[in-house]
């Protein structure tokens, strides 16, 4: 018992310990929990470069400020805390990079949100570069700018250059090819420009011209510029700098008229994301303006911080009386100082630490700033930084954001959006590109909004007439006629400087196109040569044979073959017709088929599976032989007519001359050919006609080579006696001509392509050019053509299958019924003669084929007549058949039936008819042999019941 309750009080005493040391173990993490709690946290020092004379950069200011107060208000336990420091660059360049130096040198920042500006910025982000301080941007949007130049540089806005392909992709959707770009004068309009050459050219858009707007411009250097632009063809321009140019930019374009009907302008975000800093009269003159600008979804983050910012901005700042909606940039600069916040809590940086280079070379001021010890692994932090931000998400590719955009329409007091761009889904009318491409309706420059887009080009710039181009033409007129004073070339060189487009018969070649546009073709393309045609009047003496073709020939020798084989095969055992010598039958088999071709056959046919396989021939026959009566005919009736000359290689062998036309462009062409020194010039249809008929022996020439449309009008009005020949020398027929780069072509071109696609061009050439087809004797120019196996290919197929099926039924029927037969013929046969046992059974096959089927109607009701008769031969014309040496006695043997009678001959009976006929030849007047004795008799015994051998 005494051990029991010492074992008991050490177990207690034991667990008491272990409660002990809990405690004192909870109370120490207790009290390091509570040390950390009320440890200060880290300072990361930040430096703000601001206009802080200015209202937007109190604005800016105040945004940043409460992007850090949230910051930490949503995470309260933060390790590091950052220290906002705001120096004024006071809207200069230089103030800006002196603020850097004295916020990296005296402060030690070890990061920094930079200046305002995009030239500013740039100053800023070498200094920071050299000391490795990450300068974050919100606002220094030029493409100047590069994270790849300036690595701790790193830019939270969008880049301007973005901005090239969604404006291309506006000019591609209403098809305008030609643009004019305007430009603010300085850093940020200049860097957009490679970007916006490159997208335009991806398109096909050409930029007509650059024109750069001085920042400082007075009103009549705006008007100078704008009078420029306004002498231009192209009506669209693509208008790239910030509000305060643009304002009174556009007002000067309003004074002047171009704020009217046909002018076009697209706008970058310079434009649309200031909106709220416009004047009344600046809104009114830009109605009308299509322009991008960043896009921003209004989510309830957004709504609460505006609210908040209001209020804010009026309690520190009451001076600052001009209160609008946050814009997009200021978004931009609280998301920049939130992602600052969390990626020093990410990188976990202690305070600050700059190391002086050591070198043996005197120090520069730069370099005495020192590197920072801390800026790599907080560049790293904050590109690897990515949360929900007021702008949308925060999430940085190569150093900036992807771009999202949305296109306005300026209206009225304000804008409304028509679609959205993305690099994903290009432009849509959501963001998500779900619902399409589909536009709303635009309001453009001097036009009510339910208009169609301008054209984007001039007809007459500044109300101009056009000066137009006619080629000189002696003949042809049909193309064009000009009268008056009108202005005619004799060549495209050297002309265009002087006129806005050449109209009339032009051809598209590829040296013309290296210094003017064409548009798309008009005509049809191509040149060859026209001769004349004479009558055929050597027929041949085979003529008979042209009406088929080689192939449908031997197929139609083919199946009268196999058509009469067939139909001698299932007639051969029962009907007399179809029996003979081997001879009589293999020409039965041919005469029998050909005789159809005149319907003069003239066998009885007994079995229906012959009947039909005839019915189905007859009628393919019908077909064919009337096809082949209407062809021949044809042939020699209708009168044809041929070419004098086929072939080019013709024309140089016999050495003739040719004609062409007069200024034509294939003059080099057919020299090359070999035609030098026998072309002969003509200008008119009727000096071609007068050519071609004089021939190249007298004054004339053998053909006339010319563009495909002036052969076709030549054949409209002489469409007797001349035809078309030889091959198509590919061209790309006529087009209008205008100076390169010229807007009107496309447009042009797509107003040729609608004529082409309907009726009207064909009315149009009709009208103007004649008909070539109302000329009827040019039908007779081509002979009839010969019948292929193509056409009668499926008569053949019908012919076929029926003979083939009622062959494989007629052979089966006589298998299976004569099976027991044909076994005792293999057993009589076997081991009987030479060969095998398969070639064997096939002779008894054949041998019992041979004879005739006594149990068909045909021969049962021939022995039936036989025996009423008292003789076979006594009520009938002897047959093929009949020729045996009975029949020499027929007078003396009336009443008796030879076998080789009832047998007959075929292929199959050579061998045993021939040992009968030496058994049975007596002559006339003999007394027949013994072994005839009463053969009748016996044969009326066994009528109808034994098959004789």
């Amino acid at each position: 018992m005494a051990a029991r309750l010492l074992q008991r009080s050490a177990s207690s005493s034991f667990f008491l310990l272990l409660l002990l040391v809990a405690a004192l173990v909870g109370y120490q993490v207790s009290l390091v929990a509570t040390a950390q709690r009320n440890a200060p946290a880290a300072s990361v020092r930040v430096g703000v470069i601001l206009n802080l004379g200015s209202p937007v950069g109190v604005r800016r200011r105040v945004g940043i400020q409460m992007a850090v107060e949230d910051y930490y208000a949503a995470n309260p336990g933060s390790a590091t805390r950052v220290e906002l420091h705001f120096r004024d660059s006071a809207g200069d360049v230089l103030a800006a990079a002196s603020a850097a130096v004295d916020l990296i040198k005296n402060v030690q920042v070890q990061a920094m949100i930079g200046p305002p500006t995009s030239a500013a910025t740039e100053f800023v982000a070498h200094i920071g570069n050299h000391s490795r301080v990450p300068v974050l941007s919100y606002s220094a949007t030029s493409p100047s700018l590069s994270p790849a130049q300036t690595p701790f540089f790193v830019r939270t806005a969008a880049n301007d250059s973005f901005q090239a392909v969604p404006v291309a992709a506006v000019l591609h959707a209403f098809r305008w090819r030609a643009a004019a770009v305007v430009y603010e004068d300085s850093p940020y309009g200049s860097g957009i420009l490679p970007a916006l050459a490159d997208a335009l050219q991806g398109i096909g858009a050409k930029v007509m011209d650059r024109t750069a707007v001085p920042i400082d411009a007075t009103d009549d250097r705006l008007d100078a510029l704008l009078y420029r632009l306004k002498a231009m063809p192209t009506r669209v321009f693509v208008v790239h700098m910030l509000y305060n140019v643009a304002g009174r930019f556009f007002r000067r374009a309003k004074t002047l008229g171009m704020m009217s009907d046909d002018y076009i302008w697209v706008a970058t975000d310079g434009v649309s994301t200031f909106m709220e800093r416009f004047s009344p009269e600046e809104v009114d003159a830009m109605q009308g303006v299509v322009s991008l600008r960043p896009y921003v979804q209004e989510t309830d983050a957004v709504k609460n911080f505006s609210a908040r910012f209001k209020a804010r901005l009026s309690r520190d700042y009451p001076a600052v009386d001009d209160v609008r909606e946050p814009t997009v940039l200021r978004f931009w600069a609280y998301d920049t100082a939130w992602a600052l916040a969390a990626a020093a809590e990410a990188a976990g940086v202690a305070g600050p630490a700059f190391q002086t280079p050591q070198t043996s070379t005197p120090l520069t001021d730069l370099d005495r700033l020192g590197v920072s010890a801390t800026g790599t692994a907080l560049l790293k932090a904050v590109l690897n930084t990515t949360f929900d931000g007021l702008a949308g998400k925060f999430r940085l590719v190569d150093g900036q954001p992807p771009p999202a955009y949305e296109i306005v329409n300026v209206v009225g007091k304000g804008t409304k959006t028509v679609w959205f761009w993305t690099p994903e889904s290009n432009i849509s009318q959501d963001l998500d590109g779900i619902r399409g491409n589909g536009l709303k309706q635009i309001v453009w420059p001097g036009k009510p909004s339910h208009s169609r887009a301008p054209n984007g080009w001039a007809v007459a710039p500044n109300g101009r007439q056009l000066q137009i181009a006619v080629p000189v033409k002696h003949g042809f007129n049909q193309f064009v006629d000009v009268s008056g004073d009108s202005k005619r070339i004799t060549g495209l060189h050297g002309e265009l400087p002087k006129a806005d487009a050449v109209v009339g018969n032009v051809t598209i070649t590829s040296s013309r196109m290296e210094e003017v546009d064409f548009t798309m073709p008009f005509t049809e393309s191509g040149w060859s040569m026209v001769v004349a045609v004479q009558k055929e009047t050597n027929a041949s003496m085979w003529i008979f044979l042209q009406p088929l073709t080689t192939s449908l020939w031997l197929a139609s020798l083919v199946f009268f073959c196999f058509t009469g084989f067939v139909v001698w095969v299932i007639e051969h055992r029962i009907n007399e017709e179809f029996r003979g010598t081997p001879w009589q039958q293999f020409g039965l088999i041919f005469y029998f088929a050909f005789s159809t071709l005149v319907f003069s056959h003239k066998e009885k046919l007994e079995s229906n599976l012959s009947r039909f396989v005839v019915i189905v021939w007859v009628f393919v026959v019908l077909i064919l032989t009337s096809s082949y009566t209407a062809s021949l005919t044809s042939m020699l009736t209708v009168q044809k007519l041929q070419p004098t000359v086929t072939d080019v290689r013709e024309l140089l062998r016999r050495g003739d001359y040719i004609g062409y036309q007069e200024g034509t462009f294939i003059v080099p062409l057919l020299q090359k050919m070999g035609f030098e020194g026998r072309m002969r010039s003509y200008s008119t249809v009727d000096q071609y006609a007068d050519a071609m008929s004089k021939g190249s022996a007298n004054g004339g020439v053998a053909a006339i080579f010319d563009e495909i449309p002036y052969l076709k009008l030549f054949l409209s009005r002489y469409c007797d006696g001349y035809t078309m020949v030889g091959p198509i020398y590919k061209t790309d027929g006529f087009g209008f001509v205008f100076p390169r780069g010229s807007p009107m072509v496309a447009d042009v071109s797509r107003a040729i392509l609608t004529l082409a696609e309907g009726e009207k061009m064909a009315q149009i050439e009709k009208k103007w050019f004649g008909d070539p087809g109302a000329c009827q004797s040019q039908g007779s120019a081509v002979g009839s053509s010969n019948l292929s196996f193509r056409s009668f290919g499926g008569l053949f197929l019908i012919t076929g299958v029926v003979s083939s099926a009622m062959l494989l039924i007629y052979l089966a029927t006589f298998f299976y019924r004569e099976r027991n037969e044909l076994r005792a013929a293999e057993a009589v046969a076997g081991g009987s003669g030479p060969g095998s046992s398969s070639l064997q059974r096939l002779r008894a096959w054949a041998r019992h084929y041979d004879q005739k089927d006594l149990k068909s109607p045909t021969f049962k009701r021939w022995s039936d007549e036989s025996m009423r008769n008292g003789s076979e031969y006594a009520s009938r014309t002897p047959r093929w058949g009949d020729e045996s040496p009975c029949n020499v006695g027929a007078a003396a043997d009336a009443g008796r039936i030879p076998e080789e009678a009832v047998g007959g001959m075929s292929p199959f009976s050579i061998s045993t008819s021939s040992e009968r006929n030496a058994a049975v030849s007596p002559a006339a007047g003999d007394t027949p042999a013994p072994e005839f004795d009463n053969s009748f008799d016996r044969a009326a015994e066994v009528a109808g019941t034994s098959q004789p051998r």
